[in-house]
């Protein structure tokens, strides 16, 4: 089994290592897909300081594993830290570096970098946090790239990734590239959350809460267009089916998504193409034309600045 540590501290809540713990703690996919599965599925472990840990509402934790287990595990999640701007201790840095040096997966979420960066596993690498705490992040940690914008940054061995919640985001990224999209959609499924949220956390910013995404207009809009991802679609015709003028559908747009219809669109494209490229023999040409990009040399632009790498070397990370 595939060991994942989950950091638990004093004072945290219980949303961050609840998400982890939940996806990759999906006991009934294990045995669902045991079977097919190219690597075994995940085994989670809360990992302490201390053997008890009182959580934010007063709730008191005992956990089995300590820093020593999380220092062993396979990936190592590191959840928020208790302050941003106080050090984490020097037996969670040792732990953390000690995980590094065998060659662990480390993953952070919201302002978990803090920790990863005081470790010194983030220098020279790309990462983010929440936008909030990027600018901290920055100047104290001058060898690590911050990028505030997006949802999460894949570094190879080591991500990052934005506010709470896009710890979810991650945590699929990491079920899609260890098990495939497949498995990723189902437990996307079962969360009853999506697959892939398109833009990254600047949308969220100025307007936590924008009015346009509660418009089932808007919604059925989009639902209507990722059901023809397979021919072109114009601005108007999309905003026809939305019942909106061309105008209020961009700007509406905007709103609920942080970035524009055509950009949206072509990161849906993308993603729709991974599961032909794991799953079909279907040659790049036809798969680029089968999501709806007008040629197969768009349909590689694209991908590789979505995804880092070309078309073919992904299919090939799944049929090598």
């Amino acid at each position: 089994m595939h060991t994942v540590a989950i950091l638990a501290y004093d004072g945290m809540s219980g949303f961050e290592s609840g998400m982890a713990a939940e996806i990759f703690g999906m006991t009934e996919l294990s045995e669902m897909f045991s079977a097919g599965l190219t690597r075994p599925w995940y085994t989670v472990r809360l990992c302490s300081e201390d053997g008890e840990i009182r959580m934010l509402g007063g709730a008191v934790v005992r956990t089995s594993h300590g820093l020593a287990d999380l220092a062993a595990a396979d990936t190592v999640v590191i959840p928020s830290v208790r302050d941003a701007r106080q050090p984490p201790s020097p037996t969670l840095v040792e732990a953390i570096r000690s995980a590094d040096a065998r060659g662990a997966r480390l993953v952070s979420i919201c302002s978990g970098a803090f920790a990863l960066a005081a470790a010194g596993v983030l220098d020279d690498r790309a990462a983010t946090t929440h936008w909030i705490y990027a600018e901290l992040l920055a100047q104290r940690y001058p060898k690590v790239t911050v990028d505030p914008a997006p949802l999460y940054v894949d570094s190879g061995r080591v991500l990052t990734s934005a506010g709470c919640a896009a710890g979810l985001d991650l945590c699929l990224h990491i079920v899609r590239t260890d098990h495939g999209v497949g498995v990723a959609n189902d437990v996307a499924r079962r969360l009853v959350i999506a697959p892939h949220r398109a833009g990254g956390q600047a949308q969220y910013i100025e307007a936590p809460v924008p009015e346009a995404a509660t418009d089932g207009r808007m919604a059925a809009g989009m639902a209507w267009a990722l059901e023809h991802l397979d021919r072109p679609i114009t601005l108007d015709e999309w905003a026809a089916q939305s019942m909106l003028s061309r105008r209020s559908f961009l700007r509406q747009f905007a709103k609920a998504t942080g970035t524009t219809p055509i950009k949206w669109l072509t990161e849906q494209r993308v993603q729709a193409s991974l599961a032909l490229l794991e799953t079909s023999s279907l040659s790049i040409e036809q798969i680029s034309g089968r999501v709806g990009f007008e040629s197969p040399v768009t349909y590689r632009y694209h991908f590789v600045r979505q995804m880092r790498t070309t078309p073919s070397d992904y299919r090939a990370c799944f049929t090598g």
